[in-house]
């Protein structure tokens, strides 16, 4: 067994590698979102108009780039955002990619889209009704000597 000064400093580091990672993760999805989103809209303004598929796509964009935000300054991974980055897609889905005529794809994918809206508003009354204590993982380390 490691002497416990020794133990401690090795969790410390390995602490602030885990962060250092977290943080530089964030930044590269972020300025990853950043790209695609700003090359998504240099495409439209070279086309001279938007499309519907375009502008949805900015919305997905939007809403990813808020959920990084979010992240990271809660350290929380609001599931929220993913429902309604789901909703978003299955939307542009629905109004870009299915034609009309297959009305049993509509209905799937409507009804997918009724059931991420479910889900939204049962995480609601979750998170109002039962809120979470914040709970320090490391309190709850069970030590073995």
């Amino acid at each position: 067994m490691l002497p416990t000064k020794l133990t401690k400093r090795i969790e410390k580091v390995g602490d602030h590698l885990v962060e250092g990672f977290h943080l530089f993760a964030l930044f590269v999805i972020g300025a990853t979102i950043v790209w695609s989103a700003g090359s998504q809209y240099l495409s439209m303004m070279a086309h001279g108009r938007a499309t519907l598929q375009e502008i949805l796509i900015l919305f997905i964009y939007l809403e990813l780039g808020a959920m990084v935000g979010i992240y990271f300054k809660t350290n929380r991974l609001p599931v929220r955002y993913l429902l309604y980055i789901g909703i978003t897609a299955l939307t542009r889905s629905l109004m870009v990619d299915v034609e009309a005529e297959r009305i049993h794809i509509v209905l799937v994918v409507t009804g997918a889209i009724l059931m991420l809206a479910l889900a939204i508003v049962v995480l609601g009354y979750g998170t109002s009704r039962y809120v979470a204590d914040d709970v320090d993982v490391r309190e709850k380390r069970v030590k073995i000597d």
